[in-house]
């Protein structure tokens, strides 16, 4: 994999995630409850505290649970909630290793279907429908990796210039309008009492 992604705004960060699809997975994992900058940025810290250029699911999922949270802990934190996200990157890369030999582009590569990539995406630890559809519509505009009917299987996050998520990101601009768009959102639901 080698694509160029604007989604940690820091250029060590963003060409791990182009180059890696293990940083690009842990980086939509961690992309909850913080600046997506932040969550984007993680598998580059992640990477840079294992002492190392990349990162290795067989490794991650080798290490010792505990001794994970405290690399994630260290100052400054890879995310707001640093135990718990390390404990769901663990899983996610036994999960990779014990189904895809820790080859995490194994989840898309040579998929038949938007539908079976969507399933593989939603089986992973930690990714929900909604996460699912962003990472899907993301491996298919900014990764070239969406297979026949990646659109339909991503819902609304598919649709082209529509600004909804990291998936429409390419830089700074882009940024700003996602960001606009997810303050619409947050405002209609307050409007509506959340429904």
């Amino acid at each position: 994999m080698d694509v160029t992604v604007r989604l940690a705004q820091q250029p060590e960060a963003d060409a791990l995630l182009g180059r890696s699809p293990l940083a690009l997975m842990i980086g939509m994992l961690l992309d909850q409850q913080v600046p997506m900058e932040w969550a984007f940025s993680g598998p580059y810290t992640i990477a840079q505290r294992m002492g190392a250029d990349d990162l290795d699911a067989q490794e991650i999922a080798a290490c010792d649970p505990e001794r994970f949270a405290e690399l994630l802990s260290q100052k400054p934190a890879v995310h707001r909630y640093p135990g718990a996200m390390a404990k769901r990157v663990h899983q996610l890369c036994q999960y990779l290793v014990e189904t895809y030999d820790g080859d995490a582009e194994a989840v898309w590569r040579d998929v038949g279907s938007g539908a079976e990539l969507f399933r593989r995406l939603n089986d992973l630890p930690g990714f929900g429908k909604q996460k699912s559809q962003i990472f899907l519509a993301l491996l298919g505009k900014r990764v070239g990796a969406g297979p026949e009917g990646w659109r339909e299987a991503a819902g609304a996050y598919g649709e082209e210039g529509a600004y909804r998520s990291v998936a429409d990101i390419t830089g700074p601009e882009s940024l700003d309008k996602v960001r606009a768009h997810k303050q619409e959102v947050k405002r209609q639901a307050k409007r509506t009492g959340g429904k």
